[in-house]
């Protein structure tokens, strides 16, 4: 679409910044959206060490950079990426929704901010294993 960036991902090397370029900062603009919606501060709560929002952070992180390998290894064009990457944080950004939706006994964002390790680490889970079903669809 852009012929900058398609010379770009002609050269193997070059591509592959450009592929972890784009991931990083996707990233960072999908962590700021879940910052947002969020009922505690993620980079607040592991600076003071706690370990259940770390994990639940961490399984986001680890949830979209598992969708953009799957995008990547069907070498679909990074616009694709960008799409799916989006598509694909949407879906996490519902399930979390969904997972404080259908744990009425409790408040997940409570819980993770007074470190209660087995919601975080359901959380962590949640996240890395729907980041599986995700890239499963993008390869259809």
């Amino acid at each position: 679409m852009d012929p900058q960036i398609d010379w770009l991902l002609e050269n193997e090397y070059l591509a592959s910044i450009v592929y972890v370029s784009v991931a990083i900062l996707t990233l960072i603009v999908f962590l700021s959206i879940f910052e947002l919606v969020a009922r505690y501060r993620c980079w607040h709560e592991i600076k003071r060490g706690n370990m259940s929002v770390a994990m639940a952070t961490g399984g986001k992180i680890f949830g979209i950079c598992n969708i953009f390998r799957f995008s990547i290894s069907i070498h679909s064009s990074i616009y694709e990426q960008l799409i799916w990457a989006a598509f694909g944080f949407l879906i996490l950004l519902i399930a979390y929704f969904l997972f404080e939706f259908m744990t009425p006994i409790f408040k997940i964002d409570e819980e993770l901010v007074n470190d209660n390790r087995a919601v975080g680490f359901i959380a962590m889970i949640i996240s890395i294993s729907l980041s599986y079903v995700i890239g499963a669809t993008i390869l259809i």
